[in-house]
């Protein structure tokens, strides 16, 4: 197989037009083409005011390959799929159990199932189709469960979000491509593994993850439901049992913690028993829309109303300092929502289906927080820091505090909004700078001026939905090179919760990676 790079077509091209370039200037004889497929696409907007182009990598099935290979634009390939790990030879007395249902506990539990380990799931939250049905209760009439929500349930907050599968993370184990196959295996768009940016959005996502749970299922593995991890019970620095919903426990011996940035009650429990945590600098801000079209208008000038080019994205980020301030899960033709996980909290966080066709684009914009910037120096001190802002922010039913970009920089409560607000239950106003660090909110001013320099009417037509406080943990839990915790055997640590990760696709590999040292180290016979 050959590939050939940096293949640019004007965006309105035919697949034909593809086949002659490659004939053309390249001069690949059609005659020897077998089969190709797209390896990468992107779009080149530089050359707005004049064209928009889409730029290709192609890897090319072909005959007579040799006469090729001298060509200085032809890279010779060699397609290689991910390779499992061999087998220990110690023996298991229980099977594996993974808590949480999170991308990085899917793919552990995946990857386990597949190598013939029958683990078992323990997830606080609901299945997703139940999750959905909580979701929207708490969306329509501000009913939270604490235990189904956004942020709990299967497949983990990535579940409702835009589903972004860009990482970056280096790779030469084929564990991502591990992570894409499966995806489209169960659901996803093929286009992801090729399109720059991929994502599957929200509504593909959950049936994704219920299939690969269904295969999980199919290969031996078992999910518990409902089933909070409330207590681990050691003996001599090893796990021996866990306790569930505080009352039924289950012995193991191996125990990988998935359990997600949010799980506030596991990481305190995790402290009373030893298990060596540490402070992790995160970040806090809050939500930004605009009209879709304006932002399709700054990225593809005349051509924005064209519908072959996809909903256009930014990315955008300023120092102030030594204060980093930045947009972060740039969500196109999506909606805001309410991603509180306990009572009397406001949190919020950005979501898009696939098609990413509704009217606003929103994205956070984060200030770095620091662990100098937390109130003690207690490992869940992040935790109390995110905490206060979501209480502060709490007035009623869930509704969150909205303020025009421009109203925020003049410290003045908005009577209108310059931009329809997409969050749900609802919204007041109020001058969202009364509740942040000063640290926050002057760096936040600072990088949306900055921000109004590169996309015209970011500052005129964006309007702020407070707060954004989940980017990421503000927890490590330390392991060692054998991705155990430096203190206690058997107990795996991973994921975004656990410190290790950003994002759906880096966590699933630290899943992978987690199961891989576990089939490394025993046997599948128990």
């Amino acid at each position: 197989m050959i590939r050939i790079n940096n293949i640019k077509l004007q965006y309105n091209h035919s697949e034909q037009d593809l086949i002659d370039v490659l004939n053309d200037k390249y001069k690949i004889d059609k005659k020897d083409i077998i089969d190709f497929e797209i390896n990468k696409k992107s779009v080149d907007a530089r050359q707005k005011r004049k064209m928009i182009y889409f730029v290709y990598s192609v890897d090319l099935k072909i005959k007579n390959e040799e006469k090729y290979g001298e060509l200085k634009y032809v890279q010779t390939i060699n397609e290689k799929g991910y390779e499992p790990p061999k087998k220990g030879d110690k023996k298991l007395s229980s099977r594996p159990i993974i808590v949480g249902s999170g991308p990085a506990g899917m793919f552990s539990a995946l990857l386990l199932a597949e190598e013939g380990y029958k683990p078992l799931i323990i997830e606080q939250g609901e299945p997703v189709n139940k999750r959905v049905e909580d979701i929207n209760n708490f969306w329509n009439n501000g009913i939270l469960k604490e235990n189904s929500n956004i942020q709990f349930g299967e497949g983990g907050a990535g579940t409702f979000s835009d589903g972004k599968l860009t990482t970056l993370i280096k790779d030469k184990y084929g564990r991502i491509q591990k992570v894409f196959d499966e995806f489209i295996e169960n659901g996803a768009p093929e286009e992801i593994k090729y399109i720059k940016n991929p994502h599957i959005g929200t509504d593909i996502l959950r049936n994704v993850v219920y299939n690969i749970r269904k295969k999980i299922e199919s290969l031996g593995g078992e999910f518990l439901f409902s089933s909070k991890l409330t207590d681990i019970k050691l003996k001599n620095n090893k796990i021996e049992f866990i306790e569930i919903n505080d009352k039924d426990t289950i012995k193991t011996e191996i125990l990988i913690l998935a359990i997600g940035h949010s799980a506030r009650k596991t990481f305190e429990m995790l402290a009373k028993n030893g298990v060596s945590l540490e402070q992790k600098p995160f970040s806090m801000g809050v939500r930004i829309e605009h009209p879709q079209e304006l932002i399709n208008k700054n990225q593809y000038g005349k051509f924005y109303k064209e519908k072959i080019l996809p909903q256009a994205e930014y990315k955008l980020s300023e120092k102030n300092g030594n204060r980093g301030i930045y947009t972060f899960c740039m969500c196109p033709g999506g909606q805001v929502i309410a991603s509180a996980s306990e009572e009397n909290t406001i949190v919020t966080n950005g979501m898009s289906e696939f098609k990413r066709n509704k009217n606003n684009a929103n994205s956070a914009i984060l200030v770095n927080v620091n662990t100098n910037d937390f109130p003690n120096k207690n490992p869940l001190s992040g935790i109390e820091l995110q905490r206060n802002l979501e209480k502060s922010a709490f007035k009623k039913n869930y509704f969150a505090p909205v303020q025009n970009a421009r109203d925020f920089l003049e410290g003045k409560i908005s009577k209108n909004y310059i931009t329809q607000p997409s969050y749900k239950p609802g919204i007041y106003s109020d001058n969202l700078e009364k509740y942040l660090p000063k640290y926050i909110s002057e760096n936040l001013k600072y990088g949306i001026q900055k921000f109004d320099n590169k996309i015209n009417g970011f500052i005129d037509k964006g309007i702020l939905t407070g707060f954004e406080t989940r980017s990421s943990s503000p927890v490590r839990i330390l392991r060692n090179d054998s991705l155990q915790s430096v203190n206690i055997e058997g107990l795996y640590p991973g994921g975004e919760g656990a410190g290790y990760a950003g994002g759906i696709t880096s966590s699933a590999v630290d899943g992978i990676k987690i199961a891989e040292q576990i089939i490394n180290n025993y046997t599948n016979k128990i």
